[in-house]
């Protein structure tokens, strides 16, 4: 059985990259990046998924350096926007995103990768239903794969990696119904950007509108525990 390694944010996309993962066949070690992030609970989410999934090993990285370098509503004193239209989602790279985030994790989980033998490397980004994150497109993750096979032992050994990312051309509600057919457990996820002490999203911020939104087009109930 081939390893794979999968980004494990504890959010919906992720869990749903690596199910999808699991169902082609692939043995997973999965990674969760602790940078001190607004949502952290997202990590403790993330391990009770890696349990649901049974992956080989389950490595969680504490990083605090984005959180030094700020700029951002998830690692600063920043307001989260609230209650924007898709329209307004997508008009310009918002106040959420984080500084270079998944140059800097792809390349965590490319050292692993090449030290496990993993050569396929899975991460949940999605460039429909993304909001104006520069590093959920296409073009980003060829480049990064290229550099991956150029700046590796692994690389220039005849032994390339392979960025998947299965969700980067699918809407919310397509990934939500892919997930469920998988055997998803939407309710161990967290996808809110600011969820209160309890890990109850607020149901304002732009994850969260676009999760009900995507439940909502698929016709299944979303199972969030929202704030009152």
């Amino acid at each position: 059985m081939a390893y794979a390694l999968v980004l494990l944010s504890g959010g919906l996309d992720s869990y749903t990259t690596a199910a999808l993962a699991m169902r082609q066949g692939f043995e997973l070690y999965a990674l969760t990046i602790f940078y001190h992030q607004r949502h952290h609970v997202e990590v403790e989410a993330a391990g009770k998924i890696a349990c649901k999934l049974k992956v080989k090993k389950h490595l969680v990285l504490n990083l605090d350096i984005l959180k030094a370098i700020g700029n951002s509503a998830l690692t600063d004193a920043i307001a989260v926007p609230e209650n924007r239209t898709d329209e307004q989602i997508s008009a310009e790279i918002p106040v959420t995103y984080v500084p270079a985030r998944n140059t800097i994790f792809l390349s965590y989980a490319l050292a692993w990768a090449e030290v496990i033998g993993a050569r396929d490397i899975f991460i949940g980004v999605n460039a429909v239903d993304y909001s104006g994150y520069p590093d959920c497109r296409p073009e980003f993750i060829e480049a990064f794969e290229r550099m991956a096979n150029l700046g590796t032992k692994a690389g220039v050994s005849n032994k390339p990696f392979t960025i998947r990312t299965p969700l980067i051309h699918l809407t919310k509600c397509e990934i939500i119904r892919q997930g469920y057919s998988a055997g998803c457990d939407y309710s161990l996820t967290v996808s809110c950007y600011q969820p209160d002490g309890a890990g109850r999203a607020c149901g304002k911020c732009d994850s969260c509108c676009l999760r009900k939104k995507g439940f909502l087009e698929a016709c299944i109930p979303d199972p969030t525990i929202y704030q009152k």
